[in-house]
C-alpha cells in the first residue's frame, strides 16, 4: 500500500438525515437539499466542511424485508475508472452530481446494493471526490446486523444481505480516512487493521436502535478511537418514531484521546467538527501504544490480508 498523505486540519459534517420514507426519490431530493446546507456551513453560520457524510440506509427504509426493494447496481470495481454517467444507480448519479456542485468530499452514507450477475445484495457505502464527482471507494458492510435481545429487538440483516469481504480506505488531500458500516464497529480488528493501515480518522454511516444505542454507540466509538489513536465517526439518521426501525441518532465525532468533541441528539441536525492533526499527533507522542505493540507475543491482526 502506498504511503498516507499527509495528516493535515480540515472541517468535517455529520448529517443526520431526517424524513426518509417509503418514496426514494422524495428521500434523494431531501439528502441533497441537507448535503447543499452542509456545504454551505448552514448558510456561512459554520466553517465550510471539506468532508460531508451521510448516515446509512439514507435513501430508502431501514429493514430486510426493505433492502430488495430499494436495491440499485452500482457496479464499482476498485482501481478502475467509473463511469458515473451510464451507471444504472440513481442514488451514485445524484451524489456524485452533490460532491462536484458543492466541491466537497462526500461519504454517500450506505445504499441497498444488487450485484450485478450474482443478485447478491449488500449495504453499501460509496465516497466521492471533489474535482469531478468521481466515486473513489466503496465498503460493503463486512459484519451483518444479526441480533436477538429478548423481549427488546430481533434484527437479522443476513436475511436478505450478504457480507462484504474487504477493508477500505480513501485518500484525500488531507488525510487517509477509514471506512466501516454500522455493526462493524463492534469488531476492533477491522479497525486496527485500517489504522494500521495508515488511517487518520474512520468513518462509519451507521444507524444504531434505541435498544443498543444507549448502551453502547458512544461507548464503541471513544474505544475503537482510543484503542488506535485515531479520530472516530459515526453518522445516524434522525429519530422517526412513525418507522419501525427507530434510529438512535446522536451521531458523534471523537478524537485520539477519546473525547466527544461534537454531537447532537436525535432530531435532524448537522454536526460539524474541525479535525487537527495536532491532537492526533500529541496523543501517539505522549502515550506511543502504537510502537509499543508486542506482535512476539500476539499477532497483529493487519498482517496476512
Amino acid at each position: 500500500m502506498s504511503s498516507a498523505p499527509a495528516f493535515k486540519p480540515f472541517n468535517l459534517a455529520l448529517i443526520q438525515l431526517g424524513e426518509v420514507g417509503p418514496d426514494k426519490d422524495a428521500n434523494l431530493k431531501h439528502a441533497r437539499e441537507m448535503i447543499k446546507k452542509a456545504a454551505s456551513g448552514s448558510g456561512g453560520t459554520k466553517p465550510k466542511p471539506d468532508l460531508v457524510v451521510l448516515p446509512e440506509c439514507f435513501n430508502s427504509l431501514y429493514g430486510h424485508l426493505q433492502f430488495p426493494i430499494y436495491a440499485e447496481t452500482i457496479g464499482y470495481t476498485p482501481g478502475e475508472p467509473y463511469d458515473v454517467i451510464s451507471s444504472e444507480s440513481q442514488s451514485v448519479k445524484m451524489l456524485s452530481a452533490a460532491a462536484k456542485e458543492e466541491g466537497i468530499w462526500l461519504i454517500g452514507g450506505t445504499i441497498p446494493e444488487r450485484e450485478a450477475g450474482t443478485g447478491k445484495l449488500y449495504n453499501t457505502a460509496t465516497v466521492y471526490s471533489p474535482k469531478a464527482g468521481d466515486l473513489v471507494a466503496i465498503h460493503r458492510k463486512v459484519h451483518l446486523f444479526d441480533i436477538d435481545i429478548p423481549g427488546k429487538i430481533k434484527f437479522k440483516e443476513s436475511e436478505t444481505l450478504s457480507a462484504g469481504s474487504s477493508v477500505n480506505q480513501f485518500d484525500t488531500e488531507f488525510a487517509r480516512i477509514g471506512l466501516g458500516i454500522c455493526y462493524d464497529v463492534r469488531f476492533p480488528e477491522l479497525a486496527a487493521t485500517n489504522a494500521r493501515r495508515g488511517c487518520h480518522m474512520l468513518i462509519y454511516p451507521s444507524a444504531f436502535n434505541t435498544t443498543t444505542g444507549p448502551l453502547h454507540w458512544e461507548l464503541l466509538q471513544r474505544a475503537r478511537a482510543v484503542d488506535n489513536q485515531i479520530y472516530f465517526a459515526m453518522c445516524s439518521p434522525a429519530r422517526d418514531l412513525k418507522q419501525s426501525y427507530h434510529a438512535w441518532g446522536h451521531s458523534l465525532v471523537a478524537d485520539p484521546m477519546g473525547k466527544v468533541i461534537a454531537e447532537t441528539e436525535h432530531e435532524e441536525d448537522i454536526v460539524y467538527a474541525h479535525i487537527d492533526p495536532k491532537v492526533f499527533e500529541e496523543a501517539r507522542a505522549g502515550i506511543p501504544v502504537t510502537t509499543q505493540r508486542r506482535f512476539d507475543v500476539y499477532p497483529d491482526v493487519s498482517k496476512g490480508l
